[in-house]
């Protein structure tokens, strides 16, 4: 026997000793991927877990590679990158019901389009919110108003060139009718069609699959909680300066609030609509009339004036109230004092009334 023919054998032995433990490595992988997916699939509050983890994961690492990028927030890119970011929650969606779950998702997560008139509500009280605002604002101390609109000018100086801002005025002036009729006409439109396609992006998660996930819990708590979590989501783009500037760190808390705030507004329309498209429509012009209630207002700051400050957070009180007032006094099926059952195919999607504690 050669030393040739015996280190061919040796060679033919490792070889098939390495297929051996390559096919039982893959059938260990296999096992734990199996087993993973059973334990996974016994809770609905794993399911939920693993959105947020998603949800959270791809958007702060998203918004890590755009910070580290140095591509300035109010520019181009930082609108690409926000609107990126605003479809993560429905991405995570996505995986987690169709690769993970493998569930149906049409039905169960409301992506439904036949219209109601919560549909028209849902799409007028985003620019209410934003004229009750402005109102509110001229009332508050250091605030004042301004038809010419000097207030916007003075808070665009700071990201304009002298040339660009006097071009801007100029524009301004040429206009045929005032600019805040045309920003509603604007936010309106867009809130029906490009807004409300990247607000499908979020609210495929926070009123589509966690309104699902927290069915059995009562209209107040499952509000708060996806106001807390819609919240905190937003921290990354909030210290890159959206929304609040000049107070970023603050702007974090204030948006928590904030968002806690509209999360029972938008709860309550999501339900009275049976359709997250209201919602997605609502969010749209949210993001297009917002804008008005600081077009007309001199003074004050990003704390105070705007639908996200002090002014917006009261006038979103008003409109919660007038929504309590409805629910406990005018209609017959009430909401808000109820827990959460949601039914698929064609049912009524209605709280369900609660034992007397």
């Amino acid at each position: 026997m050669t030393a040739k023919y015996l280190f061919s054998e040796i060679s033919i032995i490792i070889k098939q000793l390495q297929y051996n433990n390559y096919r039982l490595f893959n059938y260990f992988v296999d096992l734990i991927k199996i087993s993973l997916v059973k334990y996974l699939m016994k809770n609905e509050k794993n399911k939920t877990a693993i959105f947020l983890i998603l949800t959270f994961g791809i958007s702060y690492l998203i918004a890590g590679l755009f910070y580290l990028s140095d591509m300035p927030y109010n520019s181009i890119y930082g609108i690409i990158f926000a609107v990126v970011y605003m479809f993560v929650p429905a991405f995570a969606t996505l995986l987690v019901e169709k690769l993970i779950y493998k569930t149906e998702i049409i039905d169960s997560l409301f992506i439904r389009f036949k219209f109601n008139k919560w549909f028209i509500i849902s799409w007028l009280i985003p620019p209410v919110l934003a004229f009750l605002t402005f109102a509110i604002s001229l009332l508050l101390p250091n605030i004042g108003y301004s038809a010419d609109m000097e207030g916007m000018f003075t808070r665009f100086s700071s990201m304009m060139t002298p040339e660009q801002l006097a071009q801007m005025k100029s524009s301004v002036e040429d206009l045929p009718v005032h600019p805040v009729w045309i920003t509603l006409v604007q936010g309106l439109l867009a809130g029906l069609t490009i807004n409300a396609i990247a607000g499908f992006g979020e609210e495929l998660g926070w009123r589509g699959f966690l309104v699902k996930q927290f069915e059995g819990m009562k209209f107040i708590p499952a509000s708060l909680w996806i106001g807390f979590i819609w919240g905190i989501w937003h921290a990354p783009v909030i210290l890159m300066g959206h929304n609040y500037p000049e107070h970023p760190i603050p702007g974090i808390f204030m948006m928590i609030l904030w968002c806690i705030l509209l999360s029972p507004v938008f709860l309550y329309m999501l339900i009275k609509s049976k359709s997250v498209i209201a919602a997605s429509i609502m969010h749209g012009t949210l993001n297009g009339t917002a804008g008005i209630a600081i077009l007309m207002v001199v003074g004050g700051n990003d704390l105070t004036a705007g639908v996200t400050g002090l002014a917006g957070f009261l006038a979103l009180l008003i409109i919660i109230a007038l929504i309590f007032i409805y629910d406990f006094f005018i209609v017959r099926e009430k909401i808000i004092l109820k827990m959460l059952t949601l039914k698929t195919e064609n049912e009524e999607i209605w709280p369900k009334t609660l034992d007397k504690e």
